[in-house]
């Protein structure tokens, strides 16, 4: 059996017996002091206000990769012995992960071979070159996270390499602990911290320092609504393997959480959120336009996930993790229509036109509200004339214009169905 296998294997009969006690960030802190930034502790006055509260944002989306994941990555890597760190590492990862470990292969100058999916957008690609440099490998493999880490596996068993998981390994999460640390040296007698949760890495670092140098402090665990692993695992009393999620909000998307991450977990999260990814769409495009903040999904999961708790932090003092800022440009365009989906001020409809001349002029004119725009107008059938059906997209400056947009269609007696309300039809037509 290989070396990384070995590891591998002997971490899953260590779960059962790894607890908030197992995890030296201390000396993990020593170790990345020298290599990470210590990100701000920033006072949000805007936020503050809203809910009567003292919130803190924890930056980790200015750290040196724009995101958290360095530390755990680092701090791994580090602690090999020489035998293996000659051997070279390995990793799966078309996001920050892979970036961590490429900016430590450079740093430690050891080879790293990186596998991605191969339908990784060539930004992340180029990220990684650029932090891993002559250190490093891209392997672009399979169409799924799944497969392109099976290979990655395979090939770390053929040759002999040390494998480094993203987030259910003891030194991962003692370097992703540090984020603790250092909230605590900046701020004392904190209420609440707002963590981002995916495979469950940060969280269980943070939680396990929290517990043990603040105990009185809330750990509020966030994650998307479309990938609730770590809730389900939370109810089941163990890890479980979700039959399918939604991967918008990348960084915190996995279908089963760590043994050993889940392990401490399960004894430091105080409550469990899930939040709509069309709010943390909203929360994105907020941060962005009034605070010049560039969040990714996961890295606006922390304070997307506020609201529901708006009624226990007045007066309180919170901390939301902001745990990474790398988000491709490309993809505004799909969050500020997934913000407005959720907002209610974007609304598509299939239209069935009469079969008369005029009938899509007196759509126009008779129907739509002066605050109403088309945004998106089709006929489903290929033919162009006024007939129908037609899909058009329609945007609301407010939810009181959609009622009356409805009122209108109704009165006139249209013939309409509302996309949104039907998630098949909407995810097969828009």
């Amino acid at each position: 059996m290989s070396t990384a296998f070995c590891q591998l294997s002997t971490s899953k009969k260590m779960n059962t017996s790894v607890n908030i006690h197992s995890l030296d960030i201390n000396s993990a802190y020593e170790v990345l002091k020298s290599v990470v930034l210590k990100t701000p502790l920033q006072f949000h006055r805007k936020l503050s206000e809203k809910f009567g509260a003292e919130i803190y944002l924890k930056r980790e989306d200015l750290q040196v990769v724009r995101s958290y994941k360095i530390r755990g990555a680092y701090n791994l890597i580090q602690s090999l012995p020489e035998e293996s760190r000659k051997q070279g590492v390995v990793c799966a990862s078309a996001g920050n992960h892979a970036q961590g470990v490429a900016f430590s292969c450079k740093l430690l100058n050891i080879k790293g071979v990186i596998y991605m999916p191969a339908i990784t957008p060539k930004q992340k690609i180029n990220q990684v070159k650029m932090f891993g440099g002559n250190n490093i490998e891209i392997v672009l493999v399979g169409d799924t996270f799944d497969e392109c880490q099976a290979h990655a596996l395979e090939y770390t068993a053929e040759n002999n390499m040390v494998f480094i998981p993203p987030f259910d390994h003891i030194k991962v999460m003692e370097g992703q602990g540090t984020v603790a640390k250092e909230i605590l040296e900046d701020q004392s007698n904190i209420d609440f911290v707002f963590v981002p949760i995916g495979g469950g890495g940060l969280c269980a670092g943070t939680g396990s320092y929290f517990q043990t140098y603040s105990p009185q402090t809330k750990i509020i665990g966030a994650e998307p609504t479309g990938a609730p692993s770590m809730k389900e695992a939370l109810k089941a009393g163990k890890p479980v393997v979700l039959d399918a999620i939604q991967r918008f909000v990348d960084g915190a998307s996995v279908k089963k959480v760590g043994d050993q991450t889940f392990a401490i977990c399960k004894d430091v999260i105080a409550d469990m959120l899930l939040v709509p990814e069309g709010k943390v769409s909203s929360t994105i495009l907020q941060l962005y336009n009034e605070d010049a903040i560039v969040a990714e999904p996961a890295g606006a999961l922390s304070i997307a996930a506020l609201d529901q708790y708006a009624h226990k932090l007045k007066g309180k003092k919170v901390v939301c993790i902001v745990s990474g800022g790398n988000n491709d440009i490309d993809r505004m365009q799909e969050i500020k229509e997934r913000s407005l989906l959720y907002e209610g001020l974007k609304h598509y409809f299939i239209v069935r036109f009469a079969q008369r001349p005029g009938a899509l002029k007196e759509f126009v004119n008779y129907i739509l509200g002066p605050n109403d725009d088309i945004v998106r107008f089709e006929f489903i059938q290929k033919h162009n004339k006024e007939s129908g059906p037609a899909l058009i997209g329609i945007e609301v400056k407010s939810r009181e214009d959609f009622a009356l947009l409805i009122e209108r269609m109704d009165n006139h007696k249209l013939n309409y169905t509302l996309v949104n309300q039907n998630e098949n039809l909407f995810e097969y037509l828009v």
